[in-house]
């Protein structure tokens, strides 16, 4: 999980999408594919591996952000006759386009996983692909892995089945609007029972003590030809779509298990030291939290609109570090099993069309349900995964970083020297003069060092921006 979101809306001036670009140049990005790739990827689209079962007349929808064309999932929600709840969750089928071995295929594993920068995405796939025949945009009809999903009525799942099939989406949704319509009472049943679903699979989640973080996001946001930041905090529409999304992934993890050859997204437990050190920033954000209280409890409590809350859940993010992937094969009990924040095993297969390993989750599941070997190809690439997804994840991470940092500089170039209020939300434990600070207006979280004295950690203080020069150095705050 990224520690900061960005969302660039409008086009911004020159010299920071030219910052932009060489921050591209220099993390090595591969921005355009090369004429075999691309070449590749339109005879595929002309002729796809196509399945035998037709689920068309199944009236799946999507819920993505509005400008959002590489749509990996679509779902239908129903009730039971018999009681709980039937999931149906269509997942991109990628293979169905991408040769094994092919030019496709390298440039995949070259890539690894769609970059996100203010400005642009550098997809994983061409765009023929991604945002065209492979993508479930409505009333397009395409091969896809559909998942079958029956739940009790409590929300737990009694029994998964996953196969190919085509399917054809009737509507792209977005957060804002399904939030309305649900709050609204508009909400017609598939789409009303994904409050009901989600909200039983986040009980659950508590129940085996696992963790969703709520954090906001930043967004730049245009004004009349100018700029500003701005916080989003995640609506409880996000959280339901999340848990259907996690529901697979833990299916898929229990199916693989079961067949005995897999890969898993993993998380070891967050040592002592780091539970004890969100301890004390919970203290000094004057966040109540008692001994007797597990941490994912209080994350469950807190509120994202509110400044202190919301410095707390970016700190939480320090318990995510560590994730990684575990290949097993020939029956052998993987180590690690667990993903700590799911409190379950758990695998990533419900976003093939921005990231790689999916496509090879979603193979290895469509086989241990038919009762196959799972194909060669898959096998072959499974020793490898690991370390690639560890590699494009820091690259990912790298350039999220990097871009938060050079356009917060971009937009306050002109503020040097102003002063702003701000929480401090982080003090370096063996440099108590440096830590970060949290700025209720504009939406930035920025360096702070401090001349003498330790920095008040929790305390609202006012600053003063002493640098932030795009392209040279971040933003850096003093005390005022």
């Amino acid at each position: 999980m990224p520690r900061r979101h960005m969302i660039m809306t409008g086009a911004d001036g020159l010299s920071l999408r030219a910052a932009l670009r060489e921050l591209r140049t220099g993390l090595g990005v591969p921005e355009e594919f090369p004429a075999p790739v691309l070449a590749e990827a339109e005879r595929a689209v002309g002729n796809p591996v196509l399945p035998g079962l037709d689920a068309t007349g199944l009236p799946l929808f999507t819920i993505d952000p509005p400008a959002s064309r590489d749509l990996d999932q679509a779902m239908h929600l129903a009730k039971r006759p018999s009681g709980g709840y039937r999931v149906h969750y269509a997942i991109a089928d990628v293979a169905a386009y991408v040769t094994p071995g092919g030019a496709l295929d390298a440039e995949a594993h070259r890539r690894v996983t769609t970059l996100y920068f203010p400005d642009e995405k550098v997809p994983l796939h061409p765009a023929a692909l991604s945002e065209g025949a492979a993508s479930l945009l409505p009333d397009q009809t395409c091969p896809a892995l559909l998942w079958r999903l029956d739940l009790d009525a409590e929300g737990r799942v009694e029994s998964t089945d996953v196969r190919r099939a085509l399917v054809r989406s009737r509507a792209k949704l977005d957060y804002e609007g399904v939030q309305r319509a649900v709050d609204g009472g508009t909400a017609e049943e598939p789409l009303a029972l994904l409050e009901e679903i989600g909200t039983l699979r986040e009980a659950l989640e508590a129940e085996r003590g696992g963790i969703s973080l709520n954090v906001p996001e930043q967004e730049i946001v245009e004004h009349g030809g100018s700029y500003s930041l701005a916080y989003r905090a995640p609506l409880p529409a996000d959280g339901w779509n999340a848990q259907i999304s996690l529901m697979t992934g833990m299916a898929a993890a229990e199916l693989m298990l079961s067949a005995g050859t897999g890969i898993l997204r993993t998380l070891p437990t967050a040592p002592d030291g780091a539970v004890g050190r969100l301890r004390r920033t919970a203290k000094a954000l004057r966040i109540e939290w008692p001994h007797h209280v597990p941490y994912a409890e209080l994350v469950r409590s807190l509120d994202p609109h509110r400044p202190a809350h919301a410095a707390f859940l970016q700190e939480c993010t320090t318990l995510l570090r560590g994730a990684g992937y575990t290949v097993f094969t020939g029956g052998e009990a993987p180590d690690p099993l667990l993903h700590a924040a799911v409190a379950a095993p758990y695998a990533h297969c419900t976003a093939p069309l921005r990231r790689l390993v999916d496509r090879y989750a979603g193979e290895l599941c469509v086989a241990a349900v038919a009762g196959d070997e799972p194909p060669q190809w898959v096998l072959a690439a499974l020793a490898d995964l690991p370390k690639e997804m560890a590699d494009g994840t820091r690259l990912a991470n790298t350039a999220e970083r990097e871009s938060v940092d050079l356009v917060e500089a971009a937009l306050l170039k002109d503020h040097v020297g102003e002063t702003f209020e701000a929480t401090v939300i982080d003090v370096k434990e063996r440099e108590p003069l440096v830590g970060t600070v949290h700025l209720a207006e504009p939406a930035v979280i920025g360096r702070i060092e401090a001349a003498s004295g330790a920095l008040p950690l929790g305390d609202r203080i006012r600053v003063r921006l002493a640098e932030a020069d795009p392209g040279t150095t971040k933003v850096l705050f003093v005390p005022a």
